[in-house]
């Protein structure tokens, strides 16, 4: 026969340094009013939390969706750019030859027409004859020196820059002034 095991009250209680401490002071019960408004506070504050996102998730939909319609055309008019380029060429070739002439004349009137088209769809030329050269508006592809203006001053436009509202569509390639490159002074003899 197997001997009974001793019944929990005559075993000797065993108790360890952590568990002095756990068993002395009994765990705090939380009145069950105060239990529900902490958790009413919990669920009002990520509602407002969630009210909150979602009222900047439909700001930013709306922002995007507008700025989508604004430059919706800003690859169509990057691509008509260079159409332009070669009208323009062909208007000067035809202004060279006669400005009285028919040709010159229909050219004038489409070039007329095109310039009205980019300005009604919100393009401006970006402006740099004369102007400091500026990096975010201009594409410098040659330097020249010059002793009429300061430097960095754009001397020419090669191919024109513009911009859809206040987004650079296009820069405008320019030639930057330098400083001349001042003569050898003649050394003076030392005395």
């Amino acid at each position: 026969m197997s001997e009974p095991s001793p019944s929990p009250e005559t075993q000797p209680e065993v108790v360890q340094a952590g568990d002095a401490a756990e068993t002395s002071a009994p765990a705090p019960q939380l009145d069950p009013l105060e239990a529900a408004q902490a958790e009413i506070t919990h669920w009002k504050d990520l509602a407002y939390r969630n009210a909150a996102e979602l009222d900047n998730f439909r700001k930013r939909a709306a922002r995007e969706a507008q700025e989508a319609r604004a430059y919706a055309n800003a690859d169509l008019l990057r691509a008509l750019f260079p159409i332009l380029d070669n009208f323009e060429m062909g208007l000067d070739a035809a202004r060279a030859e006669s400005e009285k002439s028919m040709i010159f004349m229909g050219m004038s009137m489409v070039h007329r027409q095109i310039t009205d088209f980019l300005r009604d769809s919100g393009v401006t030329e970006v402006e740099a004859l004369d102007k400091p050269f500026d990096p975010n508006l201009h594409d410098a592809v040659a330097q020249e020196a010059s002793d009429k203006v300061a430097e960095g001053t754009v001397l020419r436009v090669t191919r024109r820059g513009y911009r859809l509202k206040d987004r650079l569509l296009r820069a405008a390639s320019v030639v930057v002034s330098t400083v001349p490159a001042s003569a050898p002074e003649a050394e003076a003899p030392q005395s």
